[in-house]
């Protein structure tokens, strides 16, 4: 039995494969704020006995990878499932940063800076077949940092504090490589929009004040999850329309 071409059996695979990382994205968010290793013998012995899982993640995790099966597909080289298999990798720390940066206000430098030496391998590796997307990714790399840096220094001069934690900039920049110019322009775009959204809706609703401090990098997260699934030109033809307020 096939679903969009592609083999059963394969989102059976990915689906278990989504349950375990969905575990292990809860260990991350435990052990990462306290700078202690992800990997070690002590996930054997201390998650099911001393922390209750988040089932949320538990079960959110293999919906995102069954939906990037079902977008991506499978391809019969190895370069054309680089796409897929980036995203498998980037969701857990995806995921990571939202809960990280919703609960504690950090990004963990350990998570942004996986994020980007992933980011520049797979940068490499499509380099192998056309350097000019690896050009692309690069340039990505520096428009994401370079929006979100020059953001943190005018809130700075203008406000006398920062108007977003470096640990955004660190995050966009590692984001621009996976997803190119455009695309974290995109990105960019659709994580204010939804700040904007979601920060009235927690001010209205009370569960933040306006003095209290709303991570950003939760609507970063959001906005990437947009990109990942939502073709680009229809990503740029609502955002025209949005920031033209249709007149055009």
């Amino acid at each position: 039995m096939y679903i969009k071409e592609t083999n059963i059996w394969y989102y059976a695979f990915v689906a278990i494969l989504g349950l375990f990382v969905g575990m292990l994205i809860d260990w991350m968010n435990k052990r990462l704020p306290e700078y202690k290793k992800v990997f070690s013998k002590e996930i054997f012995t201390k998650y099911f006995n001393e922390f209750r899982p988040n089932y949320i993640l538990v079960i959110i995790t293999p919906i995102i990878y069954i939906a990037l099966l079902y977008t991506y597909g499978i391809k019969n080289t190895f370069i054309g499932n680089l796409d897929l298999i980036k995203y498998i990798i980037l969701t857990p720390m995806l995921l990571s940063t939202f809960v990280i940066d919703y609960k504690l206000q950090i990004i963990p430098n350990r998570l942004n800076l996986t994020i980007f030496e992933v980011g520049l391998v797979t940068a490499f590796l499509y380099g192998l077949s056309d350097v000019a997307i690896t050009i692309n990714m690069i340039l990505g790399m520096l428009a994401g940092a370079g929006i979100f840096l020059i953001i943190t220094l005018v809130g700075g001069l203008v406000y006398g504090k920062e108007a977003m934690g470096f640990g955004d900039v660190k995050l966009m920049g590692a984001l621009g490589i996976y997803f190119g110019l455009s695309n974290i322009i995109a990105i960019t775009l659709l994580s204010f929009l939804i700040g904007a959204i979601l920060s009235i809706i927690l001010l209205l609703t009370k569960i933040k004040k306006m003095d209290e401090y709303i991570p950003f990098g939760p609507f970063i997260v959001l906005g990437t999850f947009i990109s990942i699934f939502v073709p680009f030109e229809t990503i740029k033809n609502i955002l025209f329309e949005i920031f033209t307020l249709g007149m055009y």
